[in-house]
């Protein structure tokens, strides 16, 4: 089975170095090289491994100037293992967050029993960092429905405008991380698991990028002077931080925060991230409002960049919207086009944008693909020129000397939030298990088994067979060196065994969204027991802002520390996302296959 290489040893303290130490992984790791240069479509093309020395000089000078410890050892500091953010006082109203206790790791022994001394003998595999459902919101955006909140608490949230604020303060704690905290081995990567962006929206796409490689980003569209969405309309049924009035968010204790929108679209910076990241797509990153696949429809993309915007819908109206948009009845957005054309009148003025016009599955890879948004590499995070070629959004990539990433596409092109696959996906899925049998593999997806359950026809295939989560999860089970299914998009922490015969189980880990509290992101570590089990030790992390929050501080890092909390008072919100103590910090025991 595969090779195994401990990490008892680490030098020091370049980019390149870190790639290489321990031995665990090649100088080529996630560095994007092809494992099967001659299935084009689905591999990071040969022709890039020229640029693999490059990269590492580059992220060598970028780890220069940043402070890493003399040795990597294990830690708890800057993990929710040391802190949380928690409710200071109070039960009802809006509440102030402080530091709060840790949560214990917790040892999971479903599909493997723990056995004893295992922590004096284990050596590591790979170590990585799993972002989700990061939703940067173009907050002023004409085509997001806000006017639902009423029906679905979660069509808009006080806390929007600082989407990009809060991921900016979450690449900076992953920045700040010595290695992993359980063997103290380097990060060899950071994969976003989707919905990267919230409304299939250029700009969003831009300020994602930037987010990740480094960049000024102005989260900000329309007019370049001031906001101009819901939160100065004026309208009681959102928060107004700037105004005296009393909207329902104030009437639950919200504050007034005097210059909270001009703070919001002010200009930021990210240092981007200091190791390679790779990125899979989400519903969001694919359809309109994450839900409509409505590319053929010239009246919406107009609409999208265009200077008319719904604020307000009455409650019967914005009923049978929310009902169709659950139930997909209308996966091309005909319903929701209708709305818009017969409400006209109700709509106020806004300043046009040609950036927020969608972007298409091929423009997504090609922003990727971009050596302005390259950072640390890989060039194109994944993605290929092959995949350009193929209309394709999946891939493998090498994540260790014994380890391979697959990234799935599990959004349905058809529309609807929830996802499937089609059957050319499935199958080379199959034959890059079969094909990779010498390495462990980590599959990562937007979706969970438990949400793949739309079976809308591909419009670009439309005789194509759509598979649902269970077919995977069958097919994954099939397959001994299928460690673990990584995903997100329920927004929840959940830790899934998926058992099968013989030693052919593996771990689903779902994590939390960046968008609603708790606001987390999830570490992952795989080690070799050396007595015939395997462990993935799984650590949540929240953004490097401060728990406590100051309304006066309008900085950056306040901001973000006012994303988090604004996030836990937004109203129904839910409160149980970040799952139970199973779902978070944990060891997750395997038999090797």
């Amino acid at each position: 089975m595969p090779r195994t290489r401990s990490v008892a040893t680490v030098p020091a303290l370049n980019r390149r170095t870190l790639l290489a130490a321990t031995g665990a992984v090649s100088l080529t790791t996630g560095l994007g090289l092809a494992l099967r240069p001659q299935a084009p479509a689905h591999a990071t093309t040969a022709g890039q491994a020229p640029v693999a020395d490059s990269l590492a000089r580059s992220q060598g000078q970028a780890a220069a100037g940043r402070t890493v410890p003399a040795t990597f050892a294990p830690y708890t500091r800057g993990t929710t293992l040391s802190s949380v953010a928690t409710p200071r006082s109070g039960s009802t109203g809006y509440r102030r967050l402080g530091d709060g206790p840790g949560w214990k790791r917790v040892v999971r022994d479903e599909l493997a029993a723990a056995k004893t001394g295992r922590a004096d003998r284990r050596t590591a595999l790979a170590a990585f960092v799993q972002l989700t459902d990061l939703h940067l919101v173009d907050a002023q955006h004409p085509l997001r429905p806000e006017f639902l909140r009423a029906q679905n608490k979660g069509a808009w949230r006080p806390q929007e405008a600082l989407t990009v604020a809060g991921a900016v303060s979450l690449v900076e704690r992953v920045n700040s991380l010595h290695g992993a905290p359980v063997t103290g081995s380097p990060l060899h990567f950071v994969m976003t698991t989707g919905d990267n962006t919230d409304n299939n929206s250029k700009t969003e796409l831009e300020w994602f990028l930037k987010v990740m490689s480094g960049g000024r980003i102005t989260p900000n569209s329309g007019d370049p002077r001031h906001y101009e969405g819901v939160q100065s309309s004026g309208l009681k049924g959102y928060w107004q931080p700037d105004a005296a009035l009393r909207d329902v968010d104030k009437q639950l204790g919200f504050p007034r925060i005097q210059g909270f929108l001009a703070a919001a679209i002010r200009e930021l910076r990210s240092p981007g991230l200091n190791v390679p990241w790779y990125s899979t797509v989400g519903n969001h990153d694919a359809l309109l409002m994450g839900v409509y696949g409505a590319r053929g429809d010239s009246y919406l993309t107009g609409f999208a960049v265009g200077g008319k915007k719904l604020m307000s819908l009455d409650p019967a109206t914005g009923s049978a919207l929310a009902k169709s948009i659950k139930n997909g009845t209308s996966p091309k957005g005909a319903v929701f086009h209708d709305l818009l054309r017969a409400h006209t009148r109700q709509m106020r003025s806004v300043t046009p944008d040609a950036k927020r016009a969608p972007f298409t599955p091929a423009e997504y890879i090609k922003a990727h693909l971009d050596p302005a948004n390259t950072g640390p590499g890989p060039i194109g995070h994944g993605y290929s020129s092959a995949n350009l070629s193929a209309g394709t959004q999946y891939y493998t990539f090498r994540i260790a000397d014994d380890v391979i990433g697959v990234s799935l596409d599990t959004t349905d092109p058809g529309g609807h939030y929830e996802g499937s696959i089609g059957t050319a996906q499935l199958r080379w899925l199959e034959k890059t298990l079969r094909e990779n049998a010498d390495s462990y593999v980590v599959v990562f997806s937007h979706h969970t088994s438990k949400t793949m359950r739309n079976t809308q026809p591909d419009p670009a295939h439309p005789a194509e067979k759509r598979h649902g989560g269970q077919e995977v999860v069958a097919l994954l089970a099939k397959y001994p060196n299928t460690l673990a299914w990584v995903n997100g998009h329920t927004h929840k922490n959940e830790i899934v065994p998926h058992a099968a015969a013989g030693n052919r189980s593996f771990w689903e880990i779902s994590t939390a969204s960046h968008v609603d509290f708790p606001q987390l992101a999830r570490v992952i570590e795989l080690v070799d027991n050396k007595d015939g089990t395997l462990s993935l030790f799984t650590t949540l992390i929240e953004s490097s802002a401060p728990h406590a929050t100051d309304f006066s501080d309008l900085t950056q890092t306040g901001l973000a520390a006012l994303y988090r909390e604004l996030s836990f008072n937004a109203p129904g919100a839910r409160t149980d996302l970040a799952g139970t103590s199973r779902d978070r910090n944990t060891e997750l025991i395997l038999k090797k296959g």
